[in-house]
Parts: structure tokens; C-alpha cells; sequence
């Protein structure tokens, strides 16, 4: 069902240009996703690039003093680039506070010896490149939630497919919440569906989507949908702070990714890169702070899921086989 405020936002500058008879065409409702997370809520938040429990612990400090919610902190070296101890640590303090937290699994094309990623094709991208590669995404898989993770990013639909058969036998935990990466994220409904079925309970699409475009996933999936709000650069800089209240609209259940543009990349992170770390983790909780005030001044922040909501509710899957 379609939530009656998912049309009765204010739009920016709506007011102002009635008055100088320039004013836009009235929302269409059927333009507007039917889906919501379940237990309620439109739209959730999330810090992602996350990298240890420093960077954890300035995120949450910042994030009490800008009274900015989060649903899910997000990291993106991996699981291999922490020690037991720091994913313990980062599992009991997001824990404390009811925020999903959410490691990368394993090797990933970019950052071994294939060349065909470093030509201007990028190809095969960010994939698993063969069976230890796979292999090591599970021991990931298996290590992070034995140590008490319950989202896990993958980029890769082998992977995805691998875990999500894992999950459904046991051999990691059948609440497990498994998340495609930006960086192999669908640009189109079709493509959109495939993952939902291959296990993916949120899908982050690339931010360069239109807003047609998120309709028309919608129509095809209500499988949640990450976005960031504001892209790092390596995924194109893109800003889209005045369109959040119709991002929520065209695309709930929708989780709002506050990321950073003009700043380093900091993946596989090292404590050669902590000053960089710290300030951009701080900034990313500005950020989201600047893009909650706008959905506040817009009427369109009502719709928030309660904050420790972290299930994606029934969503379709093709059958796994015996």
C-alpha cells in the first residue's frame, strides 16, 4: 500500500515559484513505490566506509551530538582487514545501540593480479575471479558471523547465490542479511529482480539512476533499495541532497547512504590512512545531518522505520535445488 506522505511533501522551492507562476506539474501518485520495510518505514539511514573500531567510535560520538538516527553502518576493506578482536568490538558497540553492522566479504578482482580490471574496460570489475577467490568470501562469511555480524556485502552474484545457499542450510545464521555493493550495483528492473532472487535483502543501486528509473524498479522488485545520497567519487561525485524526499517516494523502501565526494578513497584501509579516516567518518554524519534537516523543511521526514528495524520482510527467491 502506498503511504498517503509519500505524495504530500513540500518540494524545494515549491512556494516561491508558485508565486512566480513557475511552478512544476503536480506529482503523479502513480510514480510513487507501494513498498515499505516491514514493521513500517519508508526510508532508513546508513554511514557507510566505516573501516575499524576508531572510525566506529567517531561515527557514534558524532552521530549523538548531530542527533542523526542510524539503521546500518557499513565498511568496505573487508572482513579480512580486521582482527577478531576489532570486528568484537565494532559487533558490541553497534549491538549496544540496535545499529545493523555490515563487513565486506573477500577478494574482489580490483585487488589482485588480473589485469583486464586495470584496463579501460574495467572487466570483471569488483567480481570473485575464480574458486579461492569465492572461497575466501565464505571463510569471511563463516568467520564474521561466528563472531556475531549479521550483514554481510558482497559484490559478486556468484557469491551472493553461495551465501544465500549457505544461509538456507545453516552454515551461517538464517538471519543473516546479505547486501549487493554499489559497485555491482542493477540499472534495471529486470536486472533488479535477478539479485533479489539470488538472495539480496537490500541492493545498493548506482546513484546516477533517475527517478523513472526508480519507478520502474519498483514496479518490479520491493526488494529494499540502497542509495547514496551523496557518491564518493569513485562512483561519480553525485549529489542529490534536494531530491531525497523523492528518492523516499519513488524508491522506498529506500536505505538514504550518506557517502563523501571530493575525498581520497580509502580501500583496503590502513592505519596509514587513519587521519583521512577519521575526518571523513565524521563527515559523513554531517552530511547525513545536512540531508535529514532537508527532508525535515520538506515534510517529508515522518516516515522514518524505527530505528533497530533491520529485516527486509518476504521477498522472492528462486528455488535452491537439493
Amino acid at each position: 500500500m502506498t503511504d498517503a506522505s509519500a505524495t504530500a511533501a513540500r518540494r524545494p522551492g515549491e512556494q516561491a515559484l508558485t508565486a512566480l507562476g513557475l511552478s512544476a506539474p503536480a506529482p503523479d501518485p502513480a510514480d510513487a513505490s507501494a513498498h515499505s520495510f516491514p514493521g513500517g518505514g519508508r526510508w532508513r539511514t546508513e554511514i557507510p566506509s566505516c573501516e575499524g573500531p576508531e572510525a566506529l567510535a567517531v561515527v557514534l560520538k558524532e552521530a549523538s551530538r548531530l542527533d542523526v538516527p542510524i539503521h546500518r553502518i557499513s565498511q568496505g576493506s573487508g572482513v579480512w582487514m580486521l582482527t577478531d578482536a576489532e570486528i568484537t568490538e565494532m559487533v558490541e558497540a553497534t549491538a549496544e545501540r540496535d545499529i545493523e553492522l555490515c563487513l565486506f566479504t573477500g577478494p574482489r578482482g580490483t585487488w589482485d593480479i588480473g589485469g583486464s580490471t586495470r584496463t579501460d574496460s574495467r572487466g570483471a570489475g569488483l567480481r570473485a575471479r575464480g574458486h579461492d577467490a569465492v572461497a575466501g568470501c565464505v571463510e569471511d562469511a563463516v568467520r564474521a558471523t561466528e563472531l556475531g555480524v549479521q550483514c554481510l556485502l558482497v559484490a559478486d552474484e556468484g557469491v551472493l547465490w553461495t551465501l544465500h545457499r549457505a544461509r538456507a542450510a545453516g552454515i551461517i545464521p538464517a538471519d543473516t542479511t546479505l547486501k549487493v555493493s554499489a559497485l555491482i550495483g542493477p540499472v534495471n528492473p529486470a536486472a533488479y529482480a535477478v539479485y533479489e532472487r539470488l538472495g539480496a535483502d537490500s541492493v545498493n543501486v548506482p546513484s546516477d539512476l533517475t527517478l523513472d528509473h526508480l519507478t520502474e524498479i519498483r514496479r518490479a522488485s520491493g526488494a529494499p533499495m540502497d542509495m547514496y545520497i551523496e557518491a564518493p567519487d569513485d562512483l561519480g561525485g553525485y549529489v542529490r541532497m534536494y531530491e531525497v524526499a523523492e528518492l523516499i517516494r519513488r524508491g522506498a523502501p529506500l536505505y538514504l547512504k550518506f557517502g563523501l565526494s571530493k575525498a581520497p578513497g580509502i580501500y583496503p584501509y590502513g592505519h596509514h590512512m587513519r587521519e583521512l579516516t577519521l575526518a571523513t567518518a565524521k563527515e559523513r554524519v554531517r552530511r547525513g545531518r545536512l540531508a535529514l534537516d532537508l527532508l525535515a523543511r520538506h515534510g517529508a521526514d515522518g516516515d522514518m522505520a524505527p530505528l533497530g528495524s533491520r529485516l527486509p520482510g518476504d521477498l522472492q527467491r528462486f528455488e535452491i535445488s537439493s
